[in-house]
């Protein structure tokens, strides 16, 4: 069976964990292929393994993977460990090395584990939305931030958008 390479896309997760009214941003590694030393959110790819080795939810499908995958992205990343995730926006982009990817960003409740790094993170910061200011996020970030920190207040934010 050939695989449709216009349709083939890696899979992000990402999500932006928040404790104590702040924000966990973190730094990619030089070594990483996209956005080396950029301030991002916690996540990574969606990988075959994430649902083929655990029974099906139904007769044909396996739920919740989404929420897995953080989970796992965020306890490697970061050793923290989450609850409570909701989706915030999604996104795409081409990496340096032509791969399309389709990013499904979330956000969730920190719930325990004090943060080390793995290899790939180089730094990590709790912020408020006025001190993301300060890093160099990966473009669309810190908007993300923003809608988060809107949606939090109470403000109805259906669309990633400038504001």
């Amino acid at each position: 069976m050939l695989m449709d390479l216009d349709k083939a896309h890696y899979v992000v997760i990402t999500g932006i964990v928040v404790k104590d009214g702040k924000y966990l941003i973190t730094k990619r590694a030089s070594h990483e292929k996209a956005f080396p030393n950029l301030w991002t959110v916690p996540g990574g790819k969606l990988e075959v393994s994430d649902y083929s080795n655990r029974k099906k939810d139904t007769s044909d499908h396996w739920y919740n993977i989404c929420e897995d995958v953080l989970r796992r992205e965020v306890k490697e990343e970061t050793n923290l460990e989450i609850e409570n995730i909701r989706y915030l926006t999604s996104l795409t982009f081409i990496r340096p090395d032509n791969i399309p990817v389709v990013v499904i960003s979330l956000y969730a409740d920190y719930k325990g584990g004090e943060i080390k790094l793995c290899k790939d993170m180089q730094g990590y910061a709790l912020v408020s939305l006025g001190e993301a200011k300060d890093y160099d996020l990966i473009a669309g970030i810190y908007e993300e931030l923003e809608m988060l920190d809107r949606k939090l207040k109470g403000e109805n934010i259906e669309l990633w958008r400038k504001f």
